[in-house]
């Protein structure tokens, strides 16, 4: 009995409904938002607000298609199981193997990243000691149950949502005068010199492109739902939960930021939390920030393995990948992808301390446009799934877009401008170029390796379902 449960390869539903919402709001608030705020409001000046309200929107907007498809179908593929149906294995395969590999180079950025920060703390320990630790550490936590994993992420995104709630009241009060020894600017920053947009409304635009790219992580709430204990009101409850979050946590502390940091302070937004908690006079700002980070990191790095295991996963159930990534454990863990996700993770961390310009550069620049291609395919796959369903089954929608279909087809325009402006923009030209680069080989690699045997796969099943019908 044993043999047969664990020759089942299905995904236990271990998950509840606080984690994988927590799971949603937690996946976009991560160091980029801490620190990467900075920059943009140091290059876009107050009108940055309108750029995370543009960017935030294009976000939700991209998850409410996701819910969509979601609730009609939870799977761990998501996305890369949506585009599969939509145009064929070739777009699975595609979404995919592309999504994967972005990740693993996501959490080897974050592995060094934790491990530079133990060494600042600690400079007793190598920072590659600490580095090549820390995906021991939450391997433990993705290897031992799927509850293990979505309580501690539940815990991890807790203290993120938590720093930025104790922030927006603290800047509310600062703004309001509230504050002891702090003189509120009021609106000085927006009204006074050099105004709402200092520089133009183009730093407003290119910095809608940097956001964009950075808000990634809220489809991981997707791809978790398939293992939560009520998929259908998950997914729900995870999209509506973004939608209004993203935009209180996102713009409501970017504009705390905007109202109380003066502009041009240049210092100052470095480390632009850090900073507002000092100017409160509040004791050890910059430590409180530096764990809050910390954590951050550690919540990424963790949705990191997981994310990655269950897409690899969903591949070697549909063919894509090798049948040994689609075994599970006894606790319902596809054990096989998480350990290949972790080995090459620490070949990709590896890359970091052994050729960092040079290879993991390459491989970096090389993902760094996945996540506007994930959302291009979610788009279309939207597109095209909805008016199918609408015709065979429309009563399973019970999460619809709005406005469909005039938002999806403005939100694929949109998508394409910012994916395509990469081209004309310095930091982000290799990006593009090798981002296209990779995307033609992987779908290169799926007609090389995989057509022609999933072409057999599907007479041999069409041949079978003649015979059943014969039969009958």
């Amino acid at each position: 009995m044993t043999i047969v449960a664990l020759q089942t390869n299905e995904l236990k539903h271990g998950l509840k409904t606080r984690h994988v919402t927590m799971i949603s709001i937690g996946g976009v608030i991560g160091a980029g938002l801490f620190i990467g705020s900075g920059t943009i409001i140091d290059s876009a000046g107050p009108g940055a607000i309108l750029s995370y309200i543009i960017a935030g929107l294009m976000i939700v907007l991209i998850m409410r298609m996701l819910g969509e498809m979601a609730v009609v179908n939870p799977d761990s593929g998501s996305f890369s199981t949506y585009a599969h149906q939509a145009f064929g294995p070739w777009a699975g395969y595609t979404i995919g193997w592309l999504y994967w590999f972005n990740w693993v180079i996501i959490i080897a950025i974050e592995t060094t990243l934790l491990g530079t920060m133990i060494h600042d703390w600690f400079p007793g320990i190598p920072m590659w000691a600490a580095s090549l630790s820390f995906p021991i550490l939450m391997t433990i936590t993705n290897i031992y149950s799927v509850k293990a994993y979505g309580e501690f992420e539940y815990w991890l995104a807790f203290m993120k949502v938590a720093a930025i709630v104790i922030f927006l009241f603290l800047g509310a009060a600062m703004i309001f005068g509230l504050v002891p020894g702090f003189d509120s600017p009021g609106l000085s920053n927006i009204t006074g010199e050099g105004g709402f947009l200092p520089k133009g409304f183009l730093p407003v635009l290119l910095s809608v492109i940097f956001i964009t790219f950075s808000l990634s992580g809220s489809e991981v709430a997707a791809i978790a739902a398939g293992e939560s204990e009520n998929p259908e009101k998950n997914i729900i409850r995870a999209i509506n939960s973004v939608v209004w979050r993203l935009l209180l946590f996102f713009v409501g502390s970017v504009t705390v930021l905007v109202l109380v940091i003066p502009q041009g302070a240049e210092d100052l937004l470095k480390t632009p939390y850090a900073s507002v908690f000092d100017m409160a006079g509040l004791p050890a700002a910059g430590q409180i920030m530096n764990i809050v980070i910390f954590t951050s990191l550690l919540s990424v790095l963790n949705s990191g393995l997981y994310t990655s295991s269950r897409m690899l996963y969903s591949l070697s159930k549909k063919g894509d990948a090798p049948k040994i990534l689609s075994r599970v454990n006894k606790r319902g863990i596809p054990i096989w992808a998480l350990m290949a996700s972790v080995f090459f993770a620490y070949v990709f961390t590896t890359f970091k301390f052994v050729s960092p310009d040079k290879l993991f550069a390459f491989l970096a620049n090389s993902s760094g446009g996945v996540t506007m291609i994930m959302y291009i395919f979610i788009a279309f796959s939207h597109l095209y799934l909805r008016k199918k369903t609408e015709k065979e089954n429309p009563g399973t929608l019970k999460v619809k877009m709005w406005l469909f279909p005039y938002l999806t087809y403005v939100t694929i325009a949109v998508l394409f401008i910012i994916f395509v402006a990469q081209a004309f923009i310095d930091s982000m030209r290799l990006q593009f170029f090798l981002t296209t680069l990779l995307t033609i080989l992987v779908i290169g690699s799926y007609f090389l390796f995989y057509h022609k045997k999933n072409v057999i796969a599907a007479e041999q099943e069409g041949k079978l379902k003649n015979i059943h019908v014969k039969e009958g």
